[in-house]
């Protein structure tokens, strides 16, 4: 369907083919001063906007610095060497294996709150070792577990078992040694 041109529109058209200038090498046509055009041209397009960029959020504030991990802490390397052979007994065993979760943090609490009031050293902490497809999710949260809890100050190094003790699905917990209290 086309629509006729008003004179506004076809004044504009004036206007604007009058500032039109031929390419250099080509030839000029003469457009006869005719009446106005019978189809309207379609209003020149107009230019896109241009995309703004997204506001850049203020940097996060610097989070507090994590307590360095369990695993980090150091041992006397004759201790490193033994527990490397597997030549440590536990003086414990905490079996999370098939526990969720929340009751896997819990028996670990408890666990750890009897050997450290039994004055006991070394702890086996058997977590199971997942699948390939699913690995185990205690063994994956042991290390925060022991790092961000009432415990912290209490434990001197955490380290992967010996084969014999467990392998991959283990893991060594020594504890610190407490200075004998002096009751008066």
């Amino acid at each position: 369907m086309s629509r006729r041109l008003t004179a506004n529109e076809i004044a504009l058209w004036k206007r604007v083919a009058a500032t039109v200038r031929p390419l250099p090498g080509s030839a000029v046509a003469r457009a006869a001063p005719a009446a106005a055009p019978q189809s309207p041209l379609p209003p020149p397009p107009r230019p896109l906007p241009k995309p703004r960029a997204a506001p850049v959020p203020p940097p996060p504030p610097p989070a507090r610095r994590p307590p360095p991990p369990v695993t980090s802490a150091t041992l006397d390397g004759s201790w490193d060497q033994r527990l490397r052979r597997g030549q440590v007994i536990p003086d414990r065993v905490i079996d999370l294996h098939g526990y969720t979760l929340a009751d896997a943090h819990g028996v670990l609490a408890m666990a750890l709150d009897d050997a450290v009031a039994d004055g006991a050293r070394v702890l086996l902490v058997i977590t199971g070792k997942g699948r390939g497809d699913r690995p185990s999710r205690i063994k994956a949260e042991l290390a925060d577990w022991l790092g961000g809890g009432a415990f912290r100050s209490r434990i001197a190094a955490l380290r992967p078992a010996h084969p014999r003790h467990g392998g991959g699905g283990a893991h060594y917990l020594i504890l610190r040694r407490t200075p004998p209290s002096h009751l008066g």
